[in-house]
């Protein structure tokens, strides 16, 4: 469960996320807004994460996922509540 203050959330990323920097840039997005979470590339060929953290900096990262970076073409972002704890955002292997 998310601490007192925060919000968590799992995301399910469509579009041209693979193969294109996203991994690796919201890693760099959510240590940069002190969010916490994992991010990993799916078969499917979708991006996978679950964010979590102050609920203004979960927010940004939300908004920055639909965009995602400049090579990306984020067709729709999937968002669902989630309950983890985490204690870094790290990049986890492919699914």
């Amino acid at each position: 469960m998310a601490a007192p203050g925060t919000i968590s959330r799992h995301l399910v990323i469509w579009g041209r996320v693979q193969g294109v920097g996203y991994r690796e840039t919201m890693r760099q997005e959510a240590q940069r807004l002190g969010v916490r979470g994992w991010v990993r590339n799916r078969r499917d060929g979708t991006v996978e994460a679950v964010i979590e953290g102050p609920t203004q900096a979960v927010e940004l990262l939300l908004r920055w996922a639909h965009r995602g970076p400049e090579a990306a073409n984020v067709a729709r972002v999937e968002i669902m509540e989630d309950s983890g704890t985490y204690a870094a955002f790290e990049t986890r292997p492919s699914d």
